[in-house]
Protein backbone atom coordinates (compact mmCIF):
# COMPACT_ATOMS: atom_id res chain seq x y z
CA UNK A 1 0.00 0.00 0.00
CA UNK A 2 1.40 3.43 -0.79
CA UNK A 3 1.55 6.53 1.02
CA UNK A 4 -0.72 9.37 1.71
CA UNK A 5 0.76 12.54 -0.11
CA UNK A 6 0.00 15.96 0.57
CA UNK A 7 1.95 17.93 -2.26
CA UNK A 8 2.05 21.64 -2.76
CA UNK A 9 4.01 24.68 -4.34
CA UNK A 10 4.38 27.18 -1.24
CA UNK A 11 5.38 30.56 -1.12
CA UNK A 12 8.15 31.52 1.30
CA UNK A 13 5.74 33.07 3.47
CA UNK A 14 3.22 29.96 3.86
CA UNK A 15 0.34 30.44 0.58
CA UNK A 16 -0.13 27.76 -2.31
CA UNK A 17 -1.67 30.58 -4.33
CA UNK A 18 -3.27 34.89 -4.06
CA UNK A 19 -6.54 36.00 -2.88
CA UNK A 20 -8.10 35.42 -5.93
CA UNK A 21 -6.86 31.95 -6.17
CA UNK A 22 -3.84 33.00 -8.98
CA UNK A 23 -0.17 30.74 -8.27
CA UNK A 24 1.47 33.62 -10.23
CA UNK A 25 5.46 33.56 -9.87
CA UNK A 26 5.01 30.73 -7.51
CA UNK A 27 4.69 28.38 -10.16
CA UNK A 28 7.59 29.82 -11.87
CA UNK A 29 9.82 26.83 -11.64
CA UNK A 30 7.70 24.27 -13.74
CA UNK A 31 9.29 26.68 -16.59
CA UNK A 32 12.58 27.53 -15.82
CA UNK A 33 14.52 24.91 -17.38
CA UNK A 34 15.76 22.90 -20.34
CA UNK A 35 14.90 19.74 -18.95
CA UNK A 36 11.26 18.36 -20.14
CA UNK A 37 8.93 16.31 -18.18
CA UNK A 38 5.61 15.54 -20.17
CA UNK A 39 2.33 14.46 -17.94
CA UNK A 40 1.12 11.54 -18.50
CA UNK A 41 -2.29 12.62 -18.31
CA UNK A 42 -2.36 15.69 -20.96
CA UNK A 43 -0.24 17.02 -23.57
CA UNK A 44 1.46 19.54 -21.31
CA UNK A 45 4.82 19.60 -20.75
CA UNK A 46 6.91 21.07 -18.02
CA UNK A 47 10.26 22.34 -18.28
CA UNK A 48 12.76 22.46 -15.58
CA UNK A 49 15.90 22.20 -13.58
CA UNK A 50 17.26 18.45 -13.83
CA UNK A 51 16.40 18.10 -9.90
CA UNK A 52 12.84 19.20 -10.22
CA UNK A 53 12.45 16.75 -12.76
CA UNK A 54 13.66 13.79 -11.08
CA UNK A 55 11.24 14.90 -7.92
CA UNK A 56 8.37 15.35 -10.56
CA UNK A 57 9.15 12.10 -12.31
CA UNK A 58 9.37 9.65 -9.03
CA UNK A 59 5.98 11.35 -8.35
CA UNK A 60 4.50 10.38 -11.23
CA UNK A 61 5.68 7.66 -10.91
CA UNK A 62 4.17 6.15 -7.55
CA UNK A 63 0.94 7.78 -7.73
CA UNK A 64 -2.31 5.74 -8.16
CA UNK A 65 -5.05 8.52 -7.32
CA UNK A 66 -5.40 11.87 -6.02
CA UNK A 67 -8.25 13.42 -4.07
CA UNK A 68 -8.92 16.81 -4.25
CA UNK A 69 -11.79 19.63 -3.06
CA UNK A 70 -14.69 21.39 -4.90
CA UNK A 71 -12.77 24.82 -4.92
CA UNK A 72 -9.76 23.34 -7.20
CA UNK A 73 -12.07 21.10 -8.88
CA UNK A 74 -14.56 23.95 -9.79
CA UNK A 75 -11.54 26.16 -10.91
CA UNK A 76 -9.84 23.36 -13.50
CA UNK A 77 -13.54 22.46 -15.01
CA UNK A 78 -12.91 19.19 -13.61
CA UNK A 79 -9.53 19.22 -15.56
CA UNK A 80 -12.51 18.39 -18.23
CA UNK A 81 -11.97 14.70 -17.38
CA UNK A 82 -8.51 14.60 -18.23
CA UNK A 83 -6.14 15.39 -15.04
CA UNK A 84 -2.28 15.97 -16.31
CA UNK A 85 -1.51 13.71 -13.88
CA UNK A 86 -3.44 10.92 -15.83
CA UNK A 87 -4.58 9.03 -12.56
CA UNK A 88 -8.08 8.34 -10.88
CA UNK A 89 -9.43 12.08 -9.24
CA UNK A 90 -11.63 11.52 -5.89
CA UNK A 91 -13.59 14.55 -5.42
CA UNK A 92 -14.55 14.97 -1.77
CA UNK A 93 -17.57 17.99 -2.06
CA UNK A 94 -20.71 18.39 0.72
CA UNK A 95 -22.56 18.69 -2.53
CA UNK A 96 -22.07 16.88 -6.14
CA UNK A 97 -21.15 19.10 -9.18
CA UNK A 98 -25.07 18.85 -11.40
CA UNK A 99 -21.99 17.21 -14.25
CA UNK A 100 -18.98 15.28 -13.73
CA UNK A 101 -16.44 15.10 -16.98
CA UNK A 102 -15.99 11.69 -18.21
CA UNK A 103 -14.39 9.52 -20.74
CA UNK A 104 -11.17 11.30 -20.35
CA UNK A 105 -7.61 10.06 -18.94
CA UNK A 106 -8.68 10.51 -15.51
CA UNK A 107 -11.99 9.20 -14.25
CA UNK A 108 -13.58 11.17 -11.53
CA UNK A 109 -15.52 9.73 -8.02
CA UNK A 110 -17.34 11.79 -6.26
CA UNK A 111 -17.47 11.23 -2.25
CA UNK A 112 -20.24 13.25 -0.40
CA UNK A 113 -19.46 11.29 2.81
CA UNK A 114 -15.90 12.98 4.25
CA UNK A 115 -12.54 12.84 3.56
CA UNK A 116 -11.88 9.03 5.81
CA UNK A 117 -14.54 8.17 3.13
CA UNK A 118 -12.68 10.05 -0.28
CA UNK A 119 -8.87 8.35 1.32
CA UNK A 120 -10.65 5.18 1.33
CA UNK A 121 -11.92 5.11 -2.41
CA UNK A 122 -8.81 6.59 -3.24
CA UNK A 123 -6.51 4.07 -1.65
CA UNK A 124 -8.91 1.42 -3.80
CA UNK A 125 -8.36 2.84 -6.75
CA UNK A 126 -4.42 3.54 -6.01
CA UNK A 127 -3.61 -0.10 -5.77
CA UNK A 128 -0.60 0.15 -4.51
CA UNK A 129 0.53 3.38 -5.60
CA UNK A 130 0.40 6.88 -3.51
CA UNK A 131 -2.63 8.79 -2.72
CA UNK A 132 -1.83 12.63 -3.56
CA UNK A 133 -4.30 14.95 -1.67
CA UNK A 134 -4.46 18.70 -3.30
CA UNK A 135 -6.09 21.60 -1.85
CA UNK A 136 -5.31 23.08 1.29
CA UNK A 137 -8.79 22.91 2.49
CA UNK A 138 -8.30 19.50 1.97
CA UNK A 139 -4.97 18.94 3.06
CA UNK A 140 -5.75 20.53 6.47
CA UNK A 141 -8.73 18.15 6.74
CA UNK A 142 -6.42 15.21 6.35
CA UNK A 143 -4.03 16.41 8.89
CA UNK A 144 -6.48 16.76 11.52
CA UNK A 145 -7.89 13.27 10.77
CA UNK A 146 -4.46 11.85 11.14
CA UNK A 147 -4.54 10.77 7.40
CA UNK A 148 -1.15 11.94 5.73
CA UNK A 149 1.54 10.18 5.77
CA UNK A 150 3.87 12.75 4.13
CA UNK A 151 4.00 16.54 3.21
CA UNK A 152 5.96 17.74 0.54
CA UNK A 153 6.69 21.53 0.12
CA UNK A 154 7.94 22.94 -3.11
CA UNK A 155 9.18 25.92 -1.61
CA UNK A 156 9.51 29.13 -3.83
CA UNK A 157 11.16 32.09 -3.66
CA UNK A 158 8.63 34.24 -3.13
CA UNK A 159 6.76 36.44 -0.78
CA UNK A 160 3.45 36.77 -1.49
CA UNK A 161 2.04 39.10 1.56
CA UNK A 162 -1.06 37.49 1.80
CA UNK A 163 -3.67 34.75 -0.04
CA UNK A 164 -4.52 31.18 1.40
CA UNK A 165 -1.99 29.45 3.62
CA UNK A 166 -1.52 25.80 2.88
CA UNK A 167 -1.36 24.94 6.97
CA UNK A 168 -4.25 26.81 8.99
CA UNK A 169 -6.96 25.63 10.78
CA UNK A 170 -4.78 22.51 12.39
CA UNK A 171 -6.70 21.19 15.23
CA UNK A 172 -3.37 19.82 16.86
CA UNK A 173 -0.41 22.04 17.26
CA UNK A 174 2.73 22.13 17.30
CA UNK A 175 3.25 19.37 15.28
CA UNK A 176 6.53 17.43 14.89
CA UNK A 177 7.35 16.39 11.34
CA UNK A 178 10.63 14.34 10.63
CA UNK A 179 12.13 15.34 7.76
CA UNK A 180 13.37 16.81 5.71
CA UNK A 181 14.52 15.91 2.95
CA UNK A 182 15.79 18.33 0.54
CA UNK A 183 15.84 18.43 -3.50
CA UNK A 184 17.25 21.61 -4.42
CA UNK A 185 15.71 22.93 -8.05
CA UNK A 186 16.32 26.10 -9.43
CA UNK A 187 13.58 28.54 -8.41
CA UNK A 188 12.37 26.33 -5.66
CA UNK A 189 13.05 24.01 -2.72
CA UNK A 190 11.23 20.40 -2.58
CA UNK A 191 11.04 19.60 1.10
CA UNK A 192 10.13 15.88 2.10
CA UNK A 193 8.31 15.89 5.35
CA UNK A 194 7.10 12.82 7.23
CA UNK A 195 4.11 12.80 9.45
CA UNK A 196 4.30 11.39 13.02
CA UNK A 197 1.36 9.27 13.87
CA UNK A 198 0.70 8.91 17.15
Amino acid sequence: MGKVVAEMTMSLDGFVADPQDGVGPIFDWYDNGDVEVPTPGSDMVWHTSQASAGHLRQTMATLGALVTGRRLYDITGGWDGSHPLGVPVVLVTHEAPAEVPQGGTSPITVVTTGLRDAVAAARELAGDGDVGVGGANVVQGCLNEGLLDEIRVNLAPVLLGDGIPFFAHLTETPRVLDGPRVIEGDGVTHLYYGVRHT
